[in-house]
This record gives structure tokens, sequence and C-alpha cells, in this order.
């Protein structure tokens, strides 16, 4: 798919979510849209993503299907954390915090099982060099 399909395929779930209907192709329980700022336009960003609870943390994966570089949406985060969930009928403004250390790896023994076909990102990931970053979204008060 290239990024002109994808970009359609995001405008298209985005829509589809906000609505508050079913968004084809995908588990509407599982997803999450995430607003950055972009970091070069500054400009607001806005993707689809599927996301995984660890109690009361939300937490998402920049896999980005094991590419070598990091998904834009990653990128911008690590420059300005302050991000816009969308989730569960509900828009909150949150700081991204990626997972290090220990956490990280409980986190990512924990999402491989639940996720199996991250190991194959990880792997592909990992002939670049590159560690696919987790992400919390912690709801700012």
């Amino acid at each position: 798919m290239d990024t002109a399909d994808v970009r359609a395929t995001n405008r298209r779930v985005i829509e589809q979510f906000r609505a508050g209907g079913e968004v084809e192709g995908m588990h509407r329980e599982r997803l999450v849209l995430l607003t950055t700022t972009g970091r070069r336009s500054g400009e607001p960003r806005t993707v689809p993503m599927m996301y995984h609870r660890d109690g009361d943390r939300l937490l998402v994966v920049a896999s980005n299907i094991g590419a070598p570089k990091h998904p834009d949406w990653y990128l911008n985060l690590a420059e300005d954390p302050r991000v816009k969930v969308e989730v569960d009928g509900r828009e909150f403004e949150a700081e991204a915090l990626p997972l290090l250390g220990a956490d990280y790896v409980r986190m990512w023994t924990e999402l491989e099982k639940h996720y199996p076909f991250l190991a194959d990102h990880q792997a592909k990931a990992r002939q670049a060099k590159r560690v696919i970053p987790i992400v919390e979204l912690s709801e700012e008060d």
C-alpha cells in the first residue's frame, strides 16, 4: 500500500470512528485516534491505531510494521509529547511517555502474547537496528 492509499484509508477510518458506527475492516473496540503536533508543520496530525490496556494504562506500539524507521506520529510525539486521544467515546489531552527498561521488557513480552504478529515486526525492525517503542498515553489532569 503506498502513502496515498494509507492516507485515504486513515481518513476513512477516522471519519467512521468519529461518526460512532462500524469501522470497515477494523475492530472499533481496539482503535484509538491519536493526534500529535507535526514536528515540521506545527499542524495537528491524527492517526488511527490499535491500542492495548494494561490495567489503567493505555498503550500504543510504534511498530510501523517493522519498517526501518519510526512512524511519523512517534517522531512527532518525541518532539512534543502533548497529544490528544480519542477512545471509548471520550476525548482527552495526554502526555505520551515511551516505556523504558524493565517496564518495556515486561510489556513487550505481554504484547507478543496478545499480538503474535509483533514478533515479526520486531524481527524486521531489528534488521535495521531499530527497537520498536511502546508508548503510554497518560491522561493529563
